[in-house]
């Protein structure tokens, strides 16, 4: 049974580290494209910004006349802070003394106790993987062109974004790398080629092909606070290892290297990418009168196989202990019957998952109520729902595979693995208002109201996102006939309380938890502070 957990811990740290960064997804949709979409809480499917039209709700390219550019610039700050505690009472796996070191009275955790916290913003680069962005705020950009004949009816765009984009890295020695210490979840629109038909005065139409990179990748330091590992290291300690005796050698050798709750196992590191996915995007327009507008936008689905490489270096304690264990009588034994690890140093090669890019739809009107006061209101939805699991399939049979299958036949083989997941779907809200100040300047402000798509039995300090509210300032100015210029400054904050033993991606100590929890027994708080500002430049040439 040792060994099952042992390898459940390290295939629970490799499925985790997926799952942790795509469950950013949700967060960090529709948050790097557009100043004055973001200024007013991202409602404006019926009154869509410009050239970003493409994204937000492709017929409002028909209100662009003659050949247009856009450019936009976003500065992102991101701040995640964690802080673990012991809870009252207690006493990890009820070993009694394990928790504590009877040396000093303190908690044997090193994490317990402590706060981790980083400002670092990653970001993906397609073909190489995490890029590390000095410290700091980081910018993300995009732009896109536009181009209508005088007298036409047809308008064509085409556009640069990112409508997913999230990452960030912590120092090495952050109590917070276990869940993990760097990670990249990005999803790159690089063509966007859009059509907008302008069917009369009241109504227009759009569509558009998304062809986009998707990119995932983590490091993280692997640990697996698990009573079998407890007991591990009490039989270690019974033994007096530190002599360097094996009292029942050659039967059993348990003092290869130490093992224990709290050691570090090794560090993983993954990178899975799809370099085309497609998607495509349909939108409406309608306008019967100037002060009232309706839209709606729809864009589909993308099952994607991102491929790419895997690698787990286990640190020296962890291989020497079952290099031990295997190297005697009752090991050997138990290797052959039960599937032991068997010391290896290092474990790498080519991986391979399934994921769906969500569809989304989401409609909301404008309403001019006064003369100098227009007020937007939108509803979204994404459907998360597909993310029921995740499906990984492995280049060669892996050893740290064989104990998850005898332990959940329908979710591993000798080669692949399945991951529940059982995601939500969710209808967000979002409130803007515009006050025209003259012909020139529009002021803005508005709030999207965003809910967590994560069950809470599956949260965890990589995705921080529970419920949150996105604020949003920003102003319009006309500069010129032929230019117009956008900026935005928002605002988001989500906290969460994790009681320990609620979340088995993350605090639970049972004997029989297959998921990775690297912070059993823990209350985990987290806060995550997100601030923006923006500049967005159009004019036509």
């Amino acid at each position: 049974m040792g060994c099952f957990n042992g390898k459940k811990r390290i295939l629970g740290a490799l499925a985790t580290a997926v799952l942790s960064t795509a469950a950013q997804a949700q967060m960090t949709q529709s948050l790097t494209i557009h100043p004055r979409a973001l200024a007013l809480g991202n409602a404006v499917t019926a009154d869509p910004p410009g050239i970003m039209s493409i994204h937000y709700n492709p017929a409002g390219l028909a209100r662009l006349d003659d050949r247009q550019l856009e450019i936009n610039l976003l500065a992102i700050y991101l701040d995640v802070a964690t802080r673990f505690d012991a809870p009252d009472g207690y006493e990890i796996f009820g070993i009694d003394g394990l928790e504590i070191d009877p040396a000093t009275g303190r908690q044997r955790d090193p994490v317990a106790n402590s706060k981790g916290s980083t400002n670092n913003i990653a970001l993906y680069l397609p073909g190489f993987g995490i890029l590390k962005a000095p410290p700091g705020p980081a910018v993300a950009p995009n732009a896109g062109i536009s181009v209508k004949r005088p007298g036409s009816r047809l308008t064509f765009g085409n556009a640069f974004f990112m409508p997913m984009a999230a990452g960030y890295y912590r120092e090495h020695d952050d109590p917070g790398r276990y869940m993990p210490q760097a990670t990249a979840l990005q999803r790159t629109t690089y063509l966007s080629p859009t059509v907008a038909y302008e069917i009369n005065d009241q109504w227009a139409v759009g569509f558009g092909i998304h062809l986009s990179h998707q990119g995932i990748a983590a490091d993280q330091y692997m640990r697996a606070p698990n009573m079998l590992l407890g007991v591990a290291q009490v039989l270690q300690d019974a033994f007096n290892c530190q002599t360097g005796d094996e009292p029942l050698a050659p039967w059993i050798q348990l003092c290869g290297g130490k093992v224990g709750p709290w050691e570090d196992i090794g560090a993983l590191s993954l990178n899975l990418q799809e370099t085309l996915s497609p998607t495509y995007s349909l939108g409406v327009l309608w306008q019967p009168t100037e002060w009232f507008s309706w839209g709606a936008n729809y864009t589909s689905e993308a099952n994607m196989r991102l491929k790419g490489q895997y690698s787990i270096e286990y640190t020296d304690d962890w291989t020497g202990f079952w290099q031990s264990v295997n190297g005697s009588i009752l090991g050997a034994i138990g290797a052959a019957i039960l599937s032991l690890p068997s010391g290896l140093p290092r474990e790498s090669g080519n991986v391979s998952m399934n994921l769906t890019y969500p569809q989304h739809f989401q409609t909301g009107v404008s309403v001019r109520v006064l003369p100098k006061l227009t007020l937007n209101a939108d509803v979204g939805w994404t459907d998360f729902r597909a993310w029921d699991a995740f499906e990984f399939t492995f280049d060669r049979n892996l050893e740290f595979l064989n104990a998850a299958r005898i332990l959940s036949p329908d979710n591993a083989t000798s080669n692949s693995l399945r991951l529940p997941l059982n995601f939500k779907d969710q209808w967000n809200w979002s409130f803007g208002a515009e006050m025209h100040v003259s012909t020139r300047l529009d002021l803005r402000a508005g709030v999207q109201f965003r809910d967590s798509v994560i069950p809470d039995d599956q949260r965890q300090i990589m995705a921080p996102f529970g419920d949150s509210i996105l604020y949003g300032l920003g102003f319009g100015y006309r500069w010129s006939r032929d230019t117009q210029i956008d900026a935005n400054l928002n605002f988001l904050q989500s906290r969460e309380y994790i009681p320990a033993n609620s979340s088995c991606n993350l605090n639970c100590d049972n004997i029989t938890n297959i998921i990775y929890n690297p912070y059993a027994g823990l209350d985990v708080r987290t806060r995550l502070t997100l601030a923006m500002a923006g500049l967005s430049f159009r004019t036509k040439f």
